[in-house]
């Protein structure tokens, strides 16, 4: 087969995209080294590109402040190696198939991140992750960092011998803490891959690896894109022998990239704020005075006409000498000393009045001179020499006025107000969202509260969005999402990724999950449990909003994909092993228990286009054809004929696929991509 004609079907190597954007840089750091089979490779000149990107002679390495573990190259070895794997659609597990927009991957994570890179590419709005705290006492990820690149790749390829296993990290491991830094790094890594500029990633973590996890994130997402670290009060359980109860956990917040912080972050109100706070009320509310030696106290003269909350107002001026304005330009401040001598009042003494203020039908009748140190100074002058109107600050609305304690204040509009704080309360509980599940018949021990995500997504990913979470545990993301698009009426998407973790039904904590499984008549994982939460989250939401506006509109399906091995045999990756016998049978390059919809997965990986895209199932000439996203891809693999090619091709479709097999003779696929190129000359055709 043509190479052009050919799919690569596996993941990127992000090495050799690596090296490639090396080189566009760096061309002079670029040489040659042979692989394994002999064949020249470009390589980095390590050493040469250290001194490009050093203003000194670099002799040897140095010394820098960073975190160290064993394990940690090869954890970047691990993120960077590509995997011949694919994604299986499951369509008896899915909710609404064909046009749902969510998607539920069942399979390890870091091979799921994998197939994701170039779909999903700078795609995603919010990340978050709930991963294993390493209490030494759940599990984590062990991932085979023994092997070289080749091998890697090469054994990928293989269904049985391969895989990524479970193992609980217990306090007795050598490498405690960094088989879980390593687990996480991989993960993030590839991660950081899919956020959008203005994206976020949330990780919810405990004392045991809040320290290793924040020098891990500002390495992979850079110091400067640190957002916050927020403490989450659990209002856990409390009645314990601990000598200090602890209840809380952290959620560290990661931009992107910081100078989109601005679009990053959502308006949104923390949900213990005051009913009646100016903030819900649509404005900012502020004294102007701002007494501190930053802000020396100044004069400015409110002129006639200056406007005040009441109708009527009169307050004295204040009596002041020359030794006052020494004392508070000295000091840069008026102290509580200087306050106390000159008789100022707690509430109506500052800013100081220097003239008579006097107010009639809400407006000054005559120029006050006050004295105070000022916020926003420059935009009171700019207010006053708009003849006392409303002026603008940063696109709002701002005007200034006096309040009925004669103290001088400013109002700003705020169309979309902001007041997030980092300490997280009153969302719900693991124990209440536990009993939360029973009640819906599904059993999971310490779930997030489905009200905690639902302020994260408000956070993170304010209007439609991805909403990737490849820590999944139970679905409360997917639910959060539901309920965050329904109140919001958004369209937001998920991308939940969870390992078919078994369930163990000797320890207690498992015991019901177990048997929730057994009587579904589904293998004991946590995946199964994971799903069937979304399904019947998704059907009591339709249930309590039946009649609702909008509510037709809700996407509460999900499409299940599986991660496993390539659909393709090991001869579609090495075809110059074939023996001759075998070229007669060129249909051997794809395996035998594969589905039609199987491929067109595989061939949506390698195109790069989003796993959630609608998809069609038309009948034409007999045969069974494809229809993502309109025309974007059509896909048949089933025998072509020139007459389903000359159907196909009047809907000019962007890409067009196929398989060998569906090509009786060598010669019928020339003439099918001639007969594009006649009737749909635009067409991208490829085979298997």
């Amino acid at each position: 087969m043509p190479i052009s004609d050919q799919l690569k079907m596996h993941s990127p190597n992000l090495v050799d995209a690596n090296i490639e954007k090396i080189s566009a840089l760096f061309p002079n750091c670029i040489t040659e080294t042979k692989d394994e089979n002999g064949e020249l490779k470009k390589a980095v000149d390590f050493d040469l590109l250290k001194q490009e990107l050093s203003q000194v002679l670099v002799e040897g390495e140095q010394e820098r402040y960073r975190l160290d573990w064993v394990g940690k190259k090869e954890a970047i070895f691990t993120a960077n190696a590509p995997i011949a794997k694919t994604l299986r659609p499951c369509r008896d597990e899915s909710i609404n198939f064909d046009k749902t927009e969510n998607l539920f991957i069942e399979g390890d994570n870091l091979e799921a991140l994998k197939l994701l890179q170039e779909n999903y590419l700078g795609k995603v709005k919010m990340i978050y992750i709930d991963p294993p705290y390493n209490t030494g006492k759940d599990f984590i990820y062990k991932d085979n960092f023994a092997e070289s690149t080749d091998v890697f790749f090469e054994k990928s390829n293989q269904v049985d011998e391969e895989g990524n296993l479970l193992v609980a990290n217990t306090e007795s491991n050598g490498r405690f803490h960094s088989d879980w830094l390593s687990m996480m790094y991989s993960r993030l890594k590839l991660s950081r891959n899919l956020l959008r500029d203005d994206g976020l990633i949330f990780i919810s973590i405990g004392d045991d690896e809040v320290e290793n996890l924040r020098k891990i994130c500002d390495e992979i997402f850079g110091s400067h894109n640190f957002c916050a670290k927020l403490i989450w009060n659990t209002e856990g359980n409390t009645d314990n022998q601990y000598k200090i109860k602890v209840n809380h956990e952290y959620i560290l917040v990661f931009y992107k990239d910081k100078k989109f912080d601005e679009y990053a972050v959502g308006h949104v109100i923390d949900p213990n704020t005051p009913q009646d706070s100016n903030l819900r009320k649509g404005y900012a509310d502020n004294n102007i005075n701002k007494n501190n030696p930053e802000n020396p106290p100044s004069i400015v003269e409110l002129p006639i006409g200056f406007p005040c909350s009441e109708n009527d107002l009169f307050y004295e001026a204040k009596k002041v000498d020359e030794d006052f304005f020494k004392i508070t330009q000295d000091e840069k401040f008026i102290s509580d000393e200087v306050k106390e001598k000159y008789g100022l009042e707690p509430k109506s003494g500052l800013p100081i009045k220097l003239d008579n203020m006097v107010v009639k039908n809400g407006k000054l009748v005559q120029p006050c001179r006050i004295y105070v140190g000022m916020a926003n100074k420059n935009k009171l002058l700019e207010f006053i020499k708009n003849d006392n109107q409303e002026i603008l600050d940063d696109g709002s609305p701002l005007t200034f006025y006096i309040n009925a304690n004669a103290a001088v204040r400013y109002r700003k509009k705020v169309e979309k107000p902001r007041n997030i704080l980092s300490v997280i309360r009153g969302l719900g509980t693991t124990e209440k969202s536990k009993t939360y599940l029973r009640k819906l018949g599904v059993f999971y021990d310490y779930p997030k509260p489905v009200g905690l995500i639902e302020y994260l997504l408000e956070i993170g990913c304010e209007d439609d969005g991805i909403v990737l979470d490849f820590f999944a545990g139970s679905s409360t993301t997917a639910e959060a999402i539901f309920n965050s698009n329904l109140k919001s009426k958004k369209n937001r998407k998920f991308i939940l990724v969870q390992i078919p973790e078994l369930l163990d039904s000797t320890k207690k904590e498992q015991k019901s999950g177990y048997k929730f499984c057994v009587q579904k008549n589904v293998i004991p994982a946590v995946t199964e449990i994971s799903k069937e939460r979304i399904r019947r989250a998704g059907e009591k939401i339709l249930a309590e909003n039946a009649g609702k506006e909008g509510i037709e509109n809700l996407d509460i399906g999900f499409r299940v994909l599986k991660v496993d091995s390539t659909n393709m045999k090991d001869v579609y990756y090495t075809p110059d092993s074939l023996k001759q016998s075998d070229l007669l049978d060129l249909a051997s390059n794809i395996k035998e228990d594969r589905t039609s919809e199987d491929l067109l997965f595989q061939v949506m990986l390698d195109w790069g286009l989003e796993l959630s895209l609608p998809i069609e199932r038309k009948t034409i000439a007999g045969k069974e054809v494809f229809y993502v996203a309109g025309n974007s891809l059509v896909a048949c693999f089933n025998d072509l004929t020139f007459d389903l090619v000359d159907e196909v091709a009047k809907d000019h479709p962007l890409r067009f696929v196929s398989a060998e097999k569906a090509i009786h003779l060598d010669h019928d696929k020339t003439n099918i991509k001639e007969r594009f190129k006649q009737l749909s000359p635009d067409t991208e055709v490829k085979f298997l």
